[in-house]
């Protein structure tokens, strides 16, 4: 083993070497490597445009509807008695108490919170976390394509090696054959997101079963991305992946409170998962974040204690706005299969005559103040796309006013053929 001295010293060795006249040599190659998020440079342009022309946003994942007052309260209140100071690093007891419960109530796992539930800042720090405290270089880590932005990043820095499993025809589901030959001797991990990010799938015990048998032949370990767990309509049903026989050992189930109660500037996302690999990605997440904000925690028991109304009326709603955008988008000229999860529309553009979805992207927002997101970045860097994808978590106002613009673009499109 290096002592403390030999690694200081092989380090400057190091950084010796590479320094030169280049400033790329002082950046690492992960940094290089890592594109910058498409959502968040749109979600970026967005607000500069917006204080030059009005803008309908049916881009970045945020809810126009307000978080639930009790909640708001909550937060106020623990504000108000100073509960500003650092939490227990691995949460606020009482939320983890209130976490295990719905883990228990909605999603049929049973989890210690003591000692397998940890409370992070956001769901995508849990991913990141359990990534870093799980992936040596040179693991493989396989996704499935699309997949939500952050994950090819979050593998990457955790040193692993992406294997894309696509999802394939008017059904997006992915090919057992290909799913079958992406697991080998060097795959450590597979990350899977139900209900799916971008494409509004929501996975059948079917398919998740394929998944958890691969896992149980190669003793691979899932991370199952379910931050949308609560959003499934027309009958199809939300299972956890820890909940199948023998994946109960081998599984990270990571959610949290943004989506489901408006709060995503709030940041309170968590993980359960055995105690072992708990005990690890703990470590790693103590360094990264320390802790999510004190008094937010409190307001998340609230939360997580709403009656069973509440996620009835919020599936309503979005049922409802999803069934108000799909035709005015499918009057546009998108095609697309209807979402059975999340609340986005993720459509196909490659008739349109666009080069890709960036210009498409770009257009729309420029030409007719209509922001939605460009497919290209829910893919592997070398890919050529023409998919665009719209959030319908907004105001019927909002997609009314969308609606127009639609239809302003598609007659113009026809003018111009």
């Amino acid at each position: 083993m290096l002592s403390m001295r030999d690694l200081r010293d092989a380090l400057a060795e190091c950084f010796a070497l590479r320094r030169s006249g280049d400033p790329r040599d002082r950046i690492s190659d992960r940094a290089q490597v890592i594109r910058e998020s498409n959502i968040r440079d749109a979600a970026r342009l967005v607000a500069q445009l917006s204080r030059q022309r009005p803008v309908i946003n049916l881009g970045q994942g945020l809810p126009e509807y307000p978080a639930p007052q009790l909640l708001k309260d909550a937060a106020k209140a623990a504000i108000d008695a100073d509960i500003n100071q650092y939490s227990n690093t691995w949460g606020d007891p009482r939320l983890r108490e209130a976490i295990a419960g719905k883990f228990q109530r909605y999603n049929g796992i049973t989890v210690d919170p003591e000692t397998q539930v940890t409370v992070t800042c956001g769901a995508s720090e849990a991913i990141n976390a359990a990534l870093l405290a799980t992936i040596n270089p040179g693991d493989e880590v396989i996704v499935i394509e699309p997949f939500y932005e952050n994950y090819h990043p979050n593998i990457i820095i955790a040193g692993g090696v992406p294997r894309y499993v696509r999802l394939r025809g008017p059904e997006r589901t992915f090919d057992e054959k290909e799913l079958a030959r992406a697991f080998n001797k060097r795959t450590r991990a597979i990350l899977i997101n139900t209900p799916h990010n971008p494409t509004g799938r929501v996975f059948t015990r079917e398919e998740l079963q394929l998944v958890a048998g691969l896992c149980q032949k190669w003793d691979v370990l899932a991370i199952c991305d379910e931050i949308y767990e609560y959003m499934v309509y027309d009958g199809h049903k939300h299972l956890s992946l820890a909940t199948l026989p023998g994946m109960e050992e081998r599984t990270i189930t990571v959610s949290g409170l943004s989506k489901t109660f408006s709060v995503t500037g709030w940041r309170l996302g968590y993980f359960a998962a055995p105690a072992d690999y708990t005990k690890a990605i703990r470590r790693v997440h103590d360094y990264l974040t320390l802790a999510a904000p004190s008094p937010l925690q409190v307001a998340g028991v609230v939360a997580l204690n709403l009656p069973d109304q509440f996620y009835r009326e919020m599936v309503e709603k979005y049922r409802g706005l999803r069934d108000q955008l799909m035709p005015v988008v499918e009057a546009a000229g998108f095609k697309f299969r209807k979402p059975e999860g999340t609340y986005y529309l993720f459509t196909d553009c490659s008739h349109m005559g666009f080069a890709n979805d960036r210009q498409l992207w770009e257009y729309l927002l420029r030409e007719f103040g209509l922001a939605t997101v460009a497919g290209y970045c829910f893919y592997r860097p070398e890919f050529n796309t023409h998919k665009i994808r719209f959030c319908y978590a907004k105001y019927p106002s909002t997609i009314e006013a969308a609606a127009v613009q639609l239809k302003a673009f598609s007659d113009k499109l026809h003018l111009v053929r």
